[in-house]
């Protein structure tokens, strides 16, 4: 049988875990742009885990903070992607980039290098570089995007109704599967800088001082890294 948090419990947990919600914060805005306020973001994610404190069944199985983290993370990309600070032209530019992935991958067997990418988009390997920092940001997926103007968005066709949720559209058998595999066939270096901000939670500039770069070359390889995988799931879709 299933039982909910009284509202004492519910207040409790919010108490509890709110230092979580600045680290979590904290870990994602060194992956966004300057424009993108803290207190902001924060304001999500609270919002976020008072809704997994009132959502929460003691039976369901996994631990509170587990579901609290995913409410929480899912809470700050949804205000996130409600500021869509990434200007279009550079939506654009990176719209270009993922499909000349997809071309290039197609047509030599590999994953294009930075140098390839950017002479076969006529742009200087220095110009292609701004592009992938000015694209900061740009990693937070939109659903949306998955789609084209003559599709169903991504979404939709992998939703069974309308009252499902999103979210189980990433625990698709399929998608999980081609998301390991691409990630997998990454760059070595880009597949380390995957690795220790998504694995192991460190910022940029951590990431950055481990390669022995600076945080805006760490920030161009994980924005490659993304058009990567967004442009091998793409093709999944």
């Amino acid at each position: 049988m299933y039982s909910a948090l009284s509202e004492g419990e519910v207040q409790t947990r919010v108490v509890d875990l709110a230092p979580l919600v600045r680290r979590i914060a904290h870990h994602m805005m060194a992956a966004l742009p300057a424009s993108v306020e803290l207190d902001d973001l924060i304001q999500s994610g609270m919002m976020g885990l008072l809704d997994a404190a009132r959502r929460y069944q003691t039976t369901q199985g996994a631990q509170f903070e587990t579901y609290a983290v995913q409410r929480i993370r899912g809470a700050m990309l949804d205000g996130l992607r409600q500021c869509d600070w990434v200007p279009r032209a550079v939506r654009r530019s990176l719209r270009r980039v993922e499909g000349m992935i997809s071309r290039l991958e197609q047509q030599n067997g590999r994953a294009p290098s930075e140098t390839e990418l950017a002479e076969a988009l006529g742009m200087g390997l220095g110009e292609y570089q701004r592009l992938l920092q000015d694209a900061r940001g740009y990693q937070i997926v939109s659903y949306e995007d998955f789609g084209t103007e003559h599709d169903d968005p991504f979404v939709e066709r992998y939703s069974a109704g309308p009252d499902s949720d999103p979210l189980k559209m990433l625990e698709d058998r399929k998608l999980r599967e081609a998301l390991v595999e691409a990630i997998e066939e990454l760059p070595e270096r880009e597949k380390l800088v995957m690795s220790l901000y998504y694995e192991q939670e460190l910022n940029l500039r951590e990431i950055g001082e481990v390669l022995g770069v600076s945080e805006s070359r760490v920030c161009q390889i994980h924005t490659q890294s993304i058009a990567r995988l967004r442009a091998r799931l793409r093709v999944v879709a």
